[in-house]
């Protein structure tokens, strides 16, 4: 008697939208299995749950989440809340988080406001939480924002707060903004800077505020007294027209600028004023944004892991849920070392 091969199970009919049972079928496994699988259940093998992935993407699965949300009691859906201000930094941080929350299995309702002021962000909450989202990110750059999400806490919908400041909310992710900023100013003052300006963002944004402590407290550390800050708004256009007056400052060696577009229109006042960067001034940004390593010239800066930032807060966010301790909130960044710094010319006064 000669011995036929198994017939493969069974799956779905071409041009049929596959269900559960043919994930189950492929992947020799039962509906139950499939079914906890799904759901995010962490009672399965490795393999098992491997098993099902694969399956489900092999077949282009799509779950019911109508009929999942009623079996589970949870609409798969989570909230993230930003602002239309189109810097790159929060931005960026966005971009990640949903890419990170759809990586989780999430469906993620963004909503993007004019600006973070208490209203708005309090309108955008109470907009998600009645399409009974699980969870929200609320990528807070303004007190006010963060005002609004401290009030949350213990309301039902978990609020994960991002920004570079872990004592001012339970739930919070983001970059140490602290240690980056001390990260630049001791790269300068290791290159013998003494007299180092500090081109500040907002001051009603907490990464700023974060970023201007660290320049302080590397500079008293180093023994030095730090001049007033000066204010900017991010943009290139501001750090141009802050740098216009910065360029006249014959002792002032080296620029620690709060982000990189500022940077940019300090390097182009710079230039304007005959200032050679960095043979008359050394300057520094903070974010790395993709075209620093292409300016002239190309932009010593503090790198972001924002990447990081999205997967930590979905994290953050799955562990708040189900109840458990979150994990470490805060990211190191680090500093990028290009041709905008360099040590203080031989025969300057400092």
């Amino acid at each position: 008697m000669t011995e036929t091969a198994p017939r493969p199970a069974p799956v779905a009919t071409p041009g049929r939208t596959p269900v559960m049972a043919d994930v189950a079928r492929l992947a020799g496994v039962s509906h139950q299995t499939v079914s906890r699988v799904i759901n995010g259940q962490n009672n399965l093998r490795p393999e098992t749950r491997e098993k099902v992935l694969r399956a489900i993407q092999q077949l282009g699965y799509r779950p019911n989440t109508a009929a999942r949300a009623l079996v589970t009691k949870r609409s798969g859906t989570i909230g993230v809340i930003g602002s239309k201000s189109g810097f790159w930094g929060p931005s960026t941080v966005h971009r990640t988080i949903q890419a990170a929350g759809r990586e989780a299995g999430y469906f993620v309702s963004s909503a993007n406001l004019p600006s973070l002021g208490r209203a708005e962000v309090l309108d955008a909450i109470s907009h998600l939480r009645d399409q009974s989202v699980e969870g929200i990110v609320l990528i807070a750059a303004t007190d006010e924002a963060l005002e609004v999400a401290r009030a949350q806490e213990g309301l039902g919908t978990p609020v994960v707060v991002v920004e570079g400041d872990d004592r001012k909310a339970r739930l919070t992710v983001g970059v140490d903004q602290v240690y980056g900023a001390t990260l630049a100013t001791r790269h300068l003052i290791d290159q013998g800077h003494t007299n180092i300006v500090h081109l500040a963002g907002p001051q009603d944004w907490t990464e700023a505020r974060s970023r201007c402590l660290g320049w302080q407290t590397a500079m008293y550390a180093a023994g030095l007294r730090p001049a007033p800050h000066l204010l900017g708004d991010w943009s290139a256009s501001s750090g141009f027209e802050v740098g216009v007056g910065i360029a006249r400052q014959e002792d002032v060696t080296a620029v620690f600028c709060a982000n990189d577009q500022m940077a940019l229109g300090l390097l182009r006042a710079l230039h304007e004023a005959g200032r050679s960067v960095p043979r008359d001034v050394s300057v520094v940004g903070f974010d790395d944004i993709p075209e620093a390593g292409y300016l002239i010239p190309p932009l010593t800066t503090v790198r972001q892991d924002f990447t990081a930032v999205g997967r930590r807060a979905i994290a953050i966010l799955q562990a708040a849920l189900r109840g458990e301790s979150v994990p470490g909130s805060l990211i190191e960044p680090e500093l990028v070392l290009r041709a905008s710094t360099a040590p203080v010319s031989e025969g300057r006064t400092v």
